[in-house]
């Protein structure tokens, strides 16, 4: 299965926070999954770590792809078709990360791997 992950999802799965979930922990262990992990996700680590609301045991730049290549994950780079699917978007939630992971996850057909309840008011599949 194919799976994107959110910011959080990301964070928590590769520090083992635990606030993942058994399921998020479980599709994120099995190999047979592709785990995409959004553009979307390095530009909010980098925003959130240079405005101190993000602490990390090291730079974004190293910490990310670090844990890009020690987890196998695939990088989902941003088109301009997700930017435009936001249009389609009603307003449900105000944080532009999580609406183009949204758009995302839509465009490309694929579930979204999220604690955030709101999300599930999209018409996209939202694991957790």
């Amino acid at each position: 299965m194919k799976v994107l992950l959110d910011t959080c999802a990301f964070l928590w799965l590769v520090t083992d926070d635990p606030q993942a979930s058994p399921l998020a922990k479980e599709i994120f262990l099995n190999e047979d999954n592709e785990l995409l992990l959004s553009a979307v996700t390095g530009f909010e680590i980098a925003v959130k770590y240079s405005l101190d609301k993000l602490r990390l045991t090291e730079p974004p730049m190293e910490f990310v792809i670090h844990r890009i290549q020690a987890n196998a994950l695939t990088e989902l780079p941003v088109s301009m078709v997700h930017a435009l699917a936001l249009q389609n978007l009603p307003m449900h939630h105000k944080d532009p990360f999580d609406r183009l992971l949204v758009a995302q996850a839509s465009v490309e057909q694929i579930p979204l791997l999220s604690a955030d309840q709101q999300l599930s008011a999209y018409p996209i599949e939202r694991l957790w």
